[in-house]
């Protein structure tokens, strides 16, 4: 079976950085593109980055692109998201999930999921 365990959340100041870990148990780590979603209270859970199967192609939700970095380390069995220039609105849980099949850029296909880590940006 597949467990993603997210990590890396905090609470950080307008303007910082953060890097948010999954790390993906199981065997076949490299035939699942991988994403991010958060969901701010209140919200919907909403699309935040993917990242191919080979790493060679990245998908952002259009406001985050230029903020955001999606990465994988296959040897490592893990996904990275690189956030910058931080704003409170980005205040949210943010989820790991991994999808078999498709694109990893529609919450509905995904296969796997994360529990979640909670990101909190102060003004």
């Amino acid at each position: 079976q597949v467990q993603l365990v997210e990590s890396g959340g905090g609470l950080v100041q307008a303007g910082g950085s953060l890097r948010l870990s999954c790390a993906f148990s199981g065997r076949t780590f490299s035939m699942y593109a991988m994403s991010w979603f958060r969901q701010a209270p209140g919200k919907e859970r909403e699309f935040v980055a993917a990242i191919s199967r080979s790493g060679g192609s990245t998908y952002y939700a259009d406001s985050l692109k230029g903020r955001f970095t999606i990465s994988r380390d296959t040897a490592k069995y893990t996904v990275y998201l690189q956030m910058n220039s931080l704003k409170p609105e980005d205040t949210a849980v943010y989820y790991c999930a991994a999808d078999l099949s498709g694109s990893g850029r529609y919450a509905g296909g995904m296969d796997y999921w994360g529990k979640g880590t909670l990101v909190t940006v102060s003004s």
